[in-house]
C-alpha cells in the first residue's frame, strides 16, 4: 500500500477516535449500519501495558507517568483490506470492531463509515470535551486588584 502523509494522517485521527471511545461505543455503531464480514485474525487480541509518558506543564522534560493497558491485534477481510486496533483497556471486543472499522474504512464502505461511526465519535468526543470545559468554567474565580488611596 503506497500511503500518502495526508492518508495516513487522516488514519491516524480515525485510529485515534477509535482508541479513545467508550468501551462497547464503536461495536454498537459498527453493528447498527452493517453485518460483520468474514475475517482472518492476523494477529487475534491480545492485552498488554504501555508506558504513559508525560511532560511537566506539557513543555517539560519527559518523564515516565506510569503504565496502561491496551489491547491490539489485527485482521484481514476475505477482500485482502488489513486492519489495526490499539485501544484502551482490556476488551478484546472493541479491539475487534476497531480493526474491522480501519480494515472497512479502506474499502468502498469508506463514506459510510465515516458518516456513521467516525463522526458520531468525532461528535462524543467533542461534547465530552464541551462538558468538562463548562464544568471547569462555573469553577472559575476571577481575581483583581482594587486601586486604594493609602498610597
Amino acid at each position: 500500500m503506497n500511503e500518502t502523509t495526508a492518508d495516513i494522517n487522516t488514519r491516524k485521527a480515525w485510529m485515534g477516535l477509535m482508541a479513545k471511545a467508550p468501551a462497547g461505543r464503536v461495536a454498537e455503531l459498527l453493528d447498527a449500519i452493517c453485518t460483520r464480514p468474514d475475517f482472518k485474525w492476523l494477529r487475534p487480541p491480545e492485552v498488554g501495558s504501555v508506558m504513559v509518558r508525560g511532560r511537566a506543564g506539557g513543555t517539560g522534560a519527559p518523564f515516565n507517568l506510569g503504565e496502561m493497558t491496551v489491547t491490539r491485534c489485527a485482521l484481514r477481510l476475505a477482500s485482502g483490506e488489513v486492519g489495526h486496533a490499539y485501544i484502551q483497556g482490556r476488551s478484546k471486543a472493541d479491539a475487534e470492531a476497531a480493526a474491522l472499522v480501519d480494515a472497512l474504512m479502506q474499502t468502498g464502505q469508506g463514506a459510510t463509515l465515516q458518516t456513521a461511526v467516525l463522526d458520531v465519535l468525532a461528535a462524543d468526543r467533542a461534547a465530552l470535551a464541551k462538558g468538562r470545559a463548562e464544568k471547569a468554567a462555573a469553577t472559575k474565580v476571577d481575581f483583581f486588584t482594587m486601586v486604594r488611596g493609602e498610597d
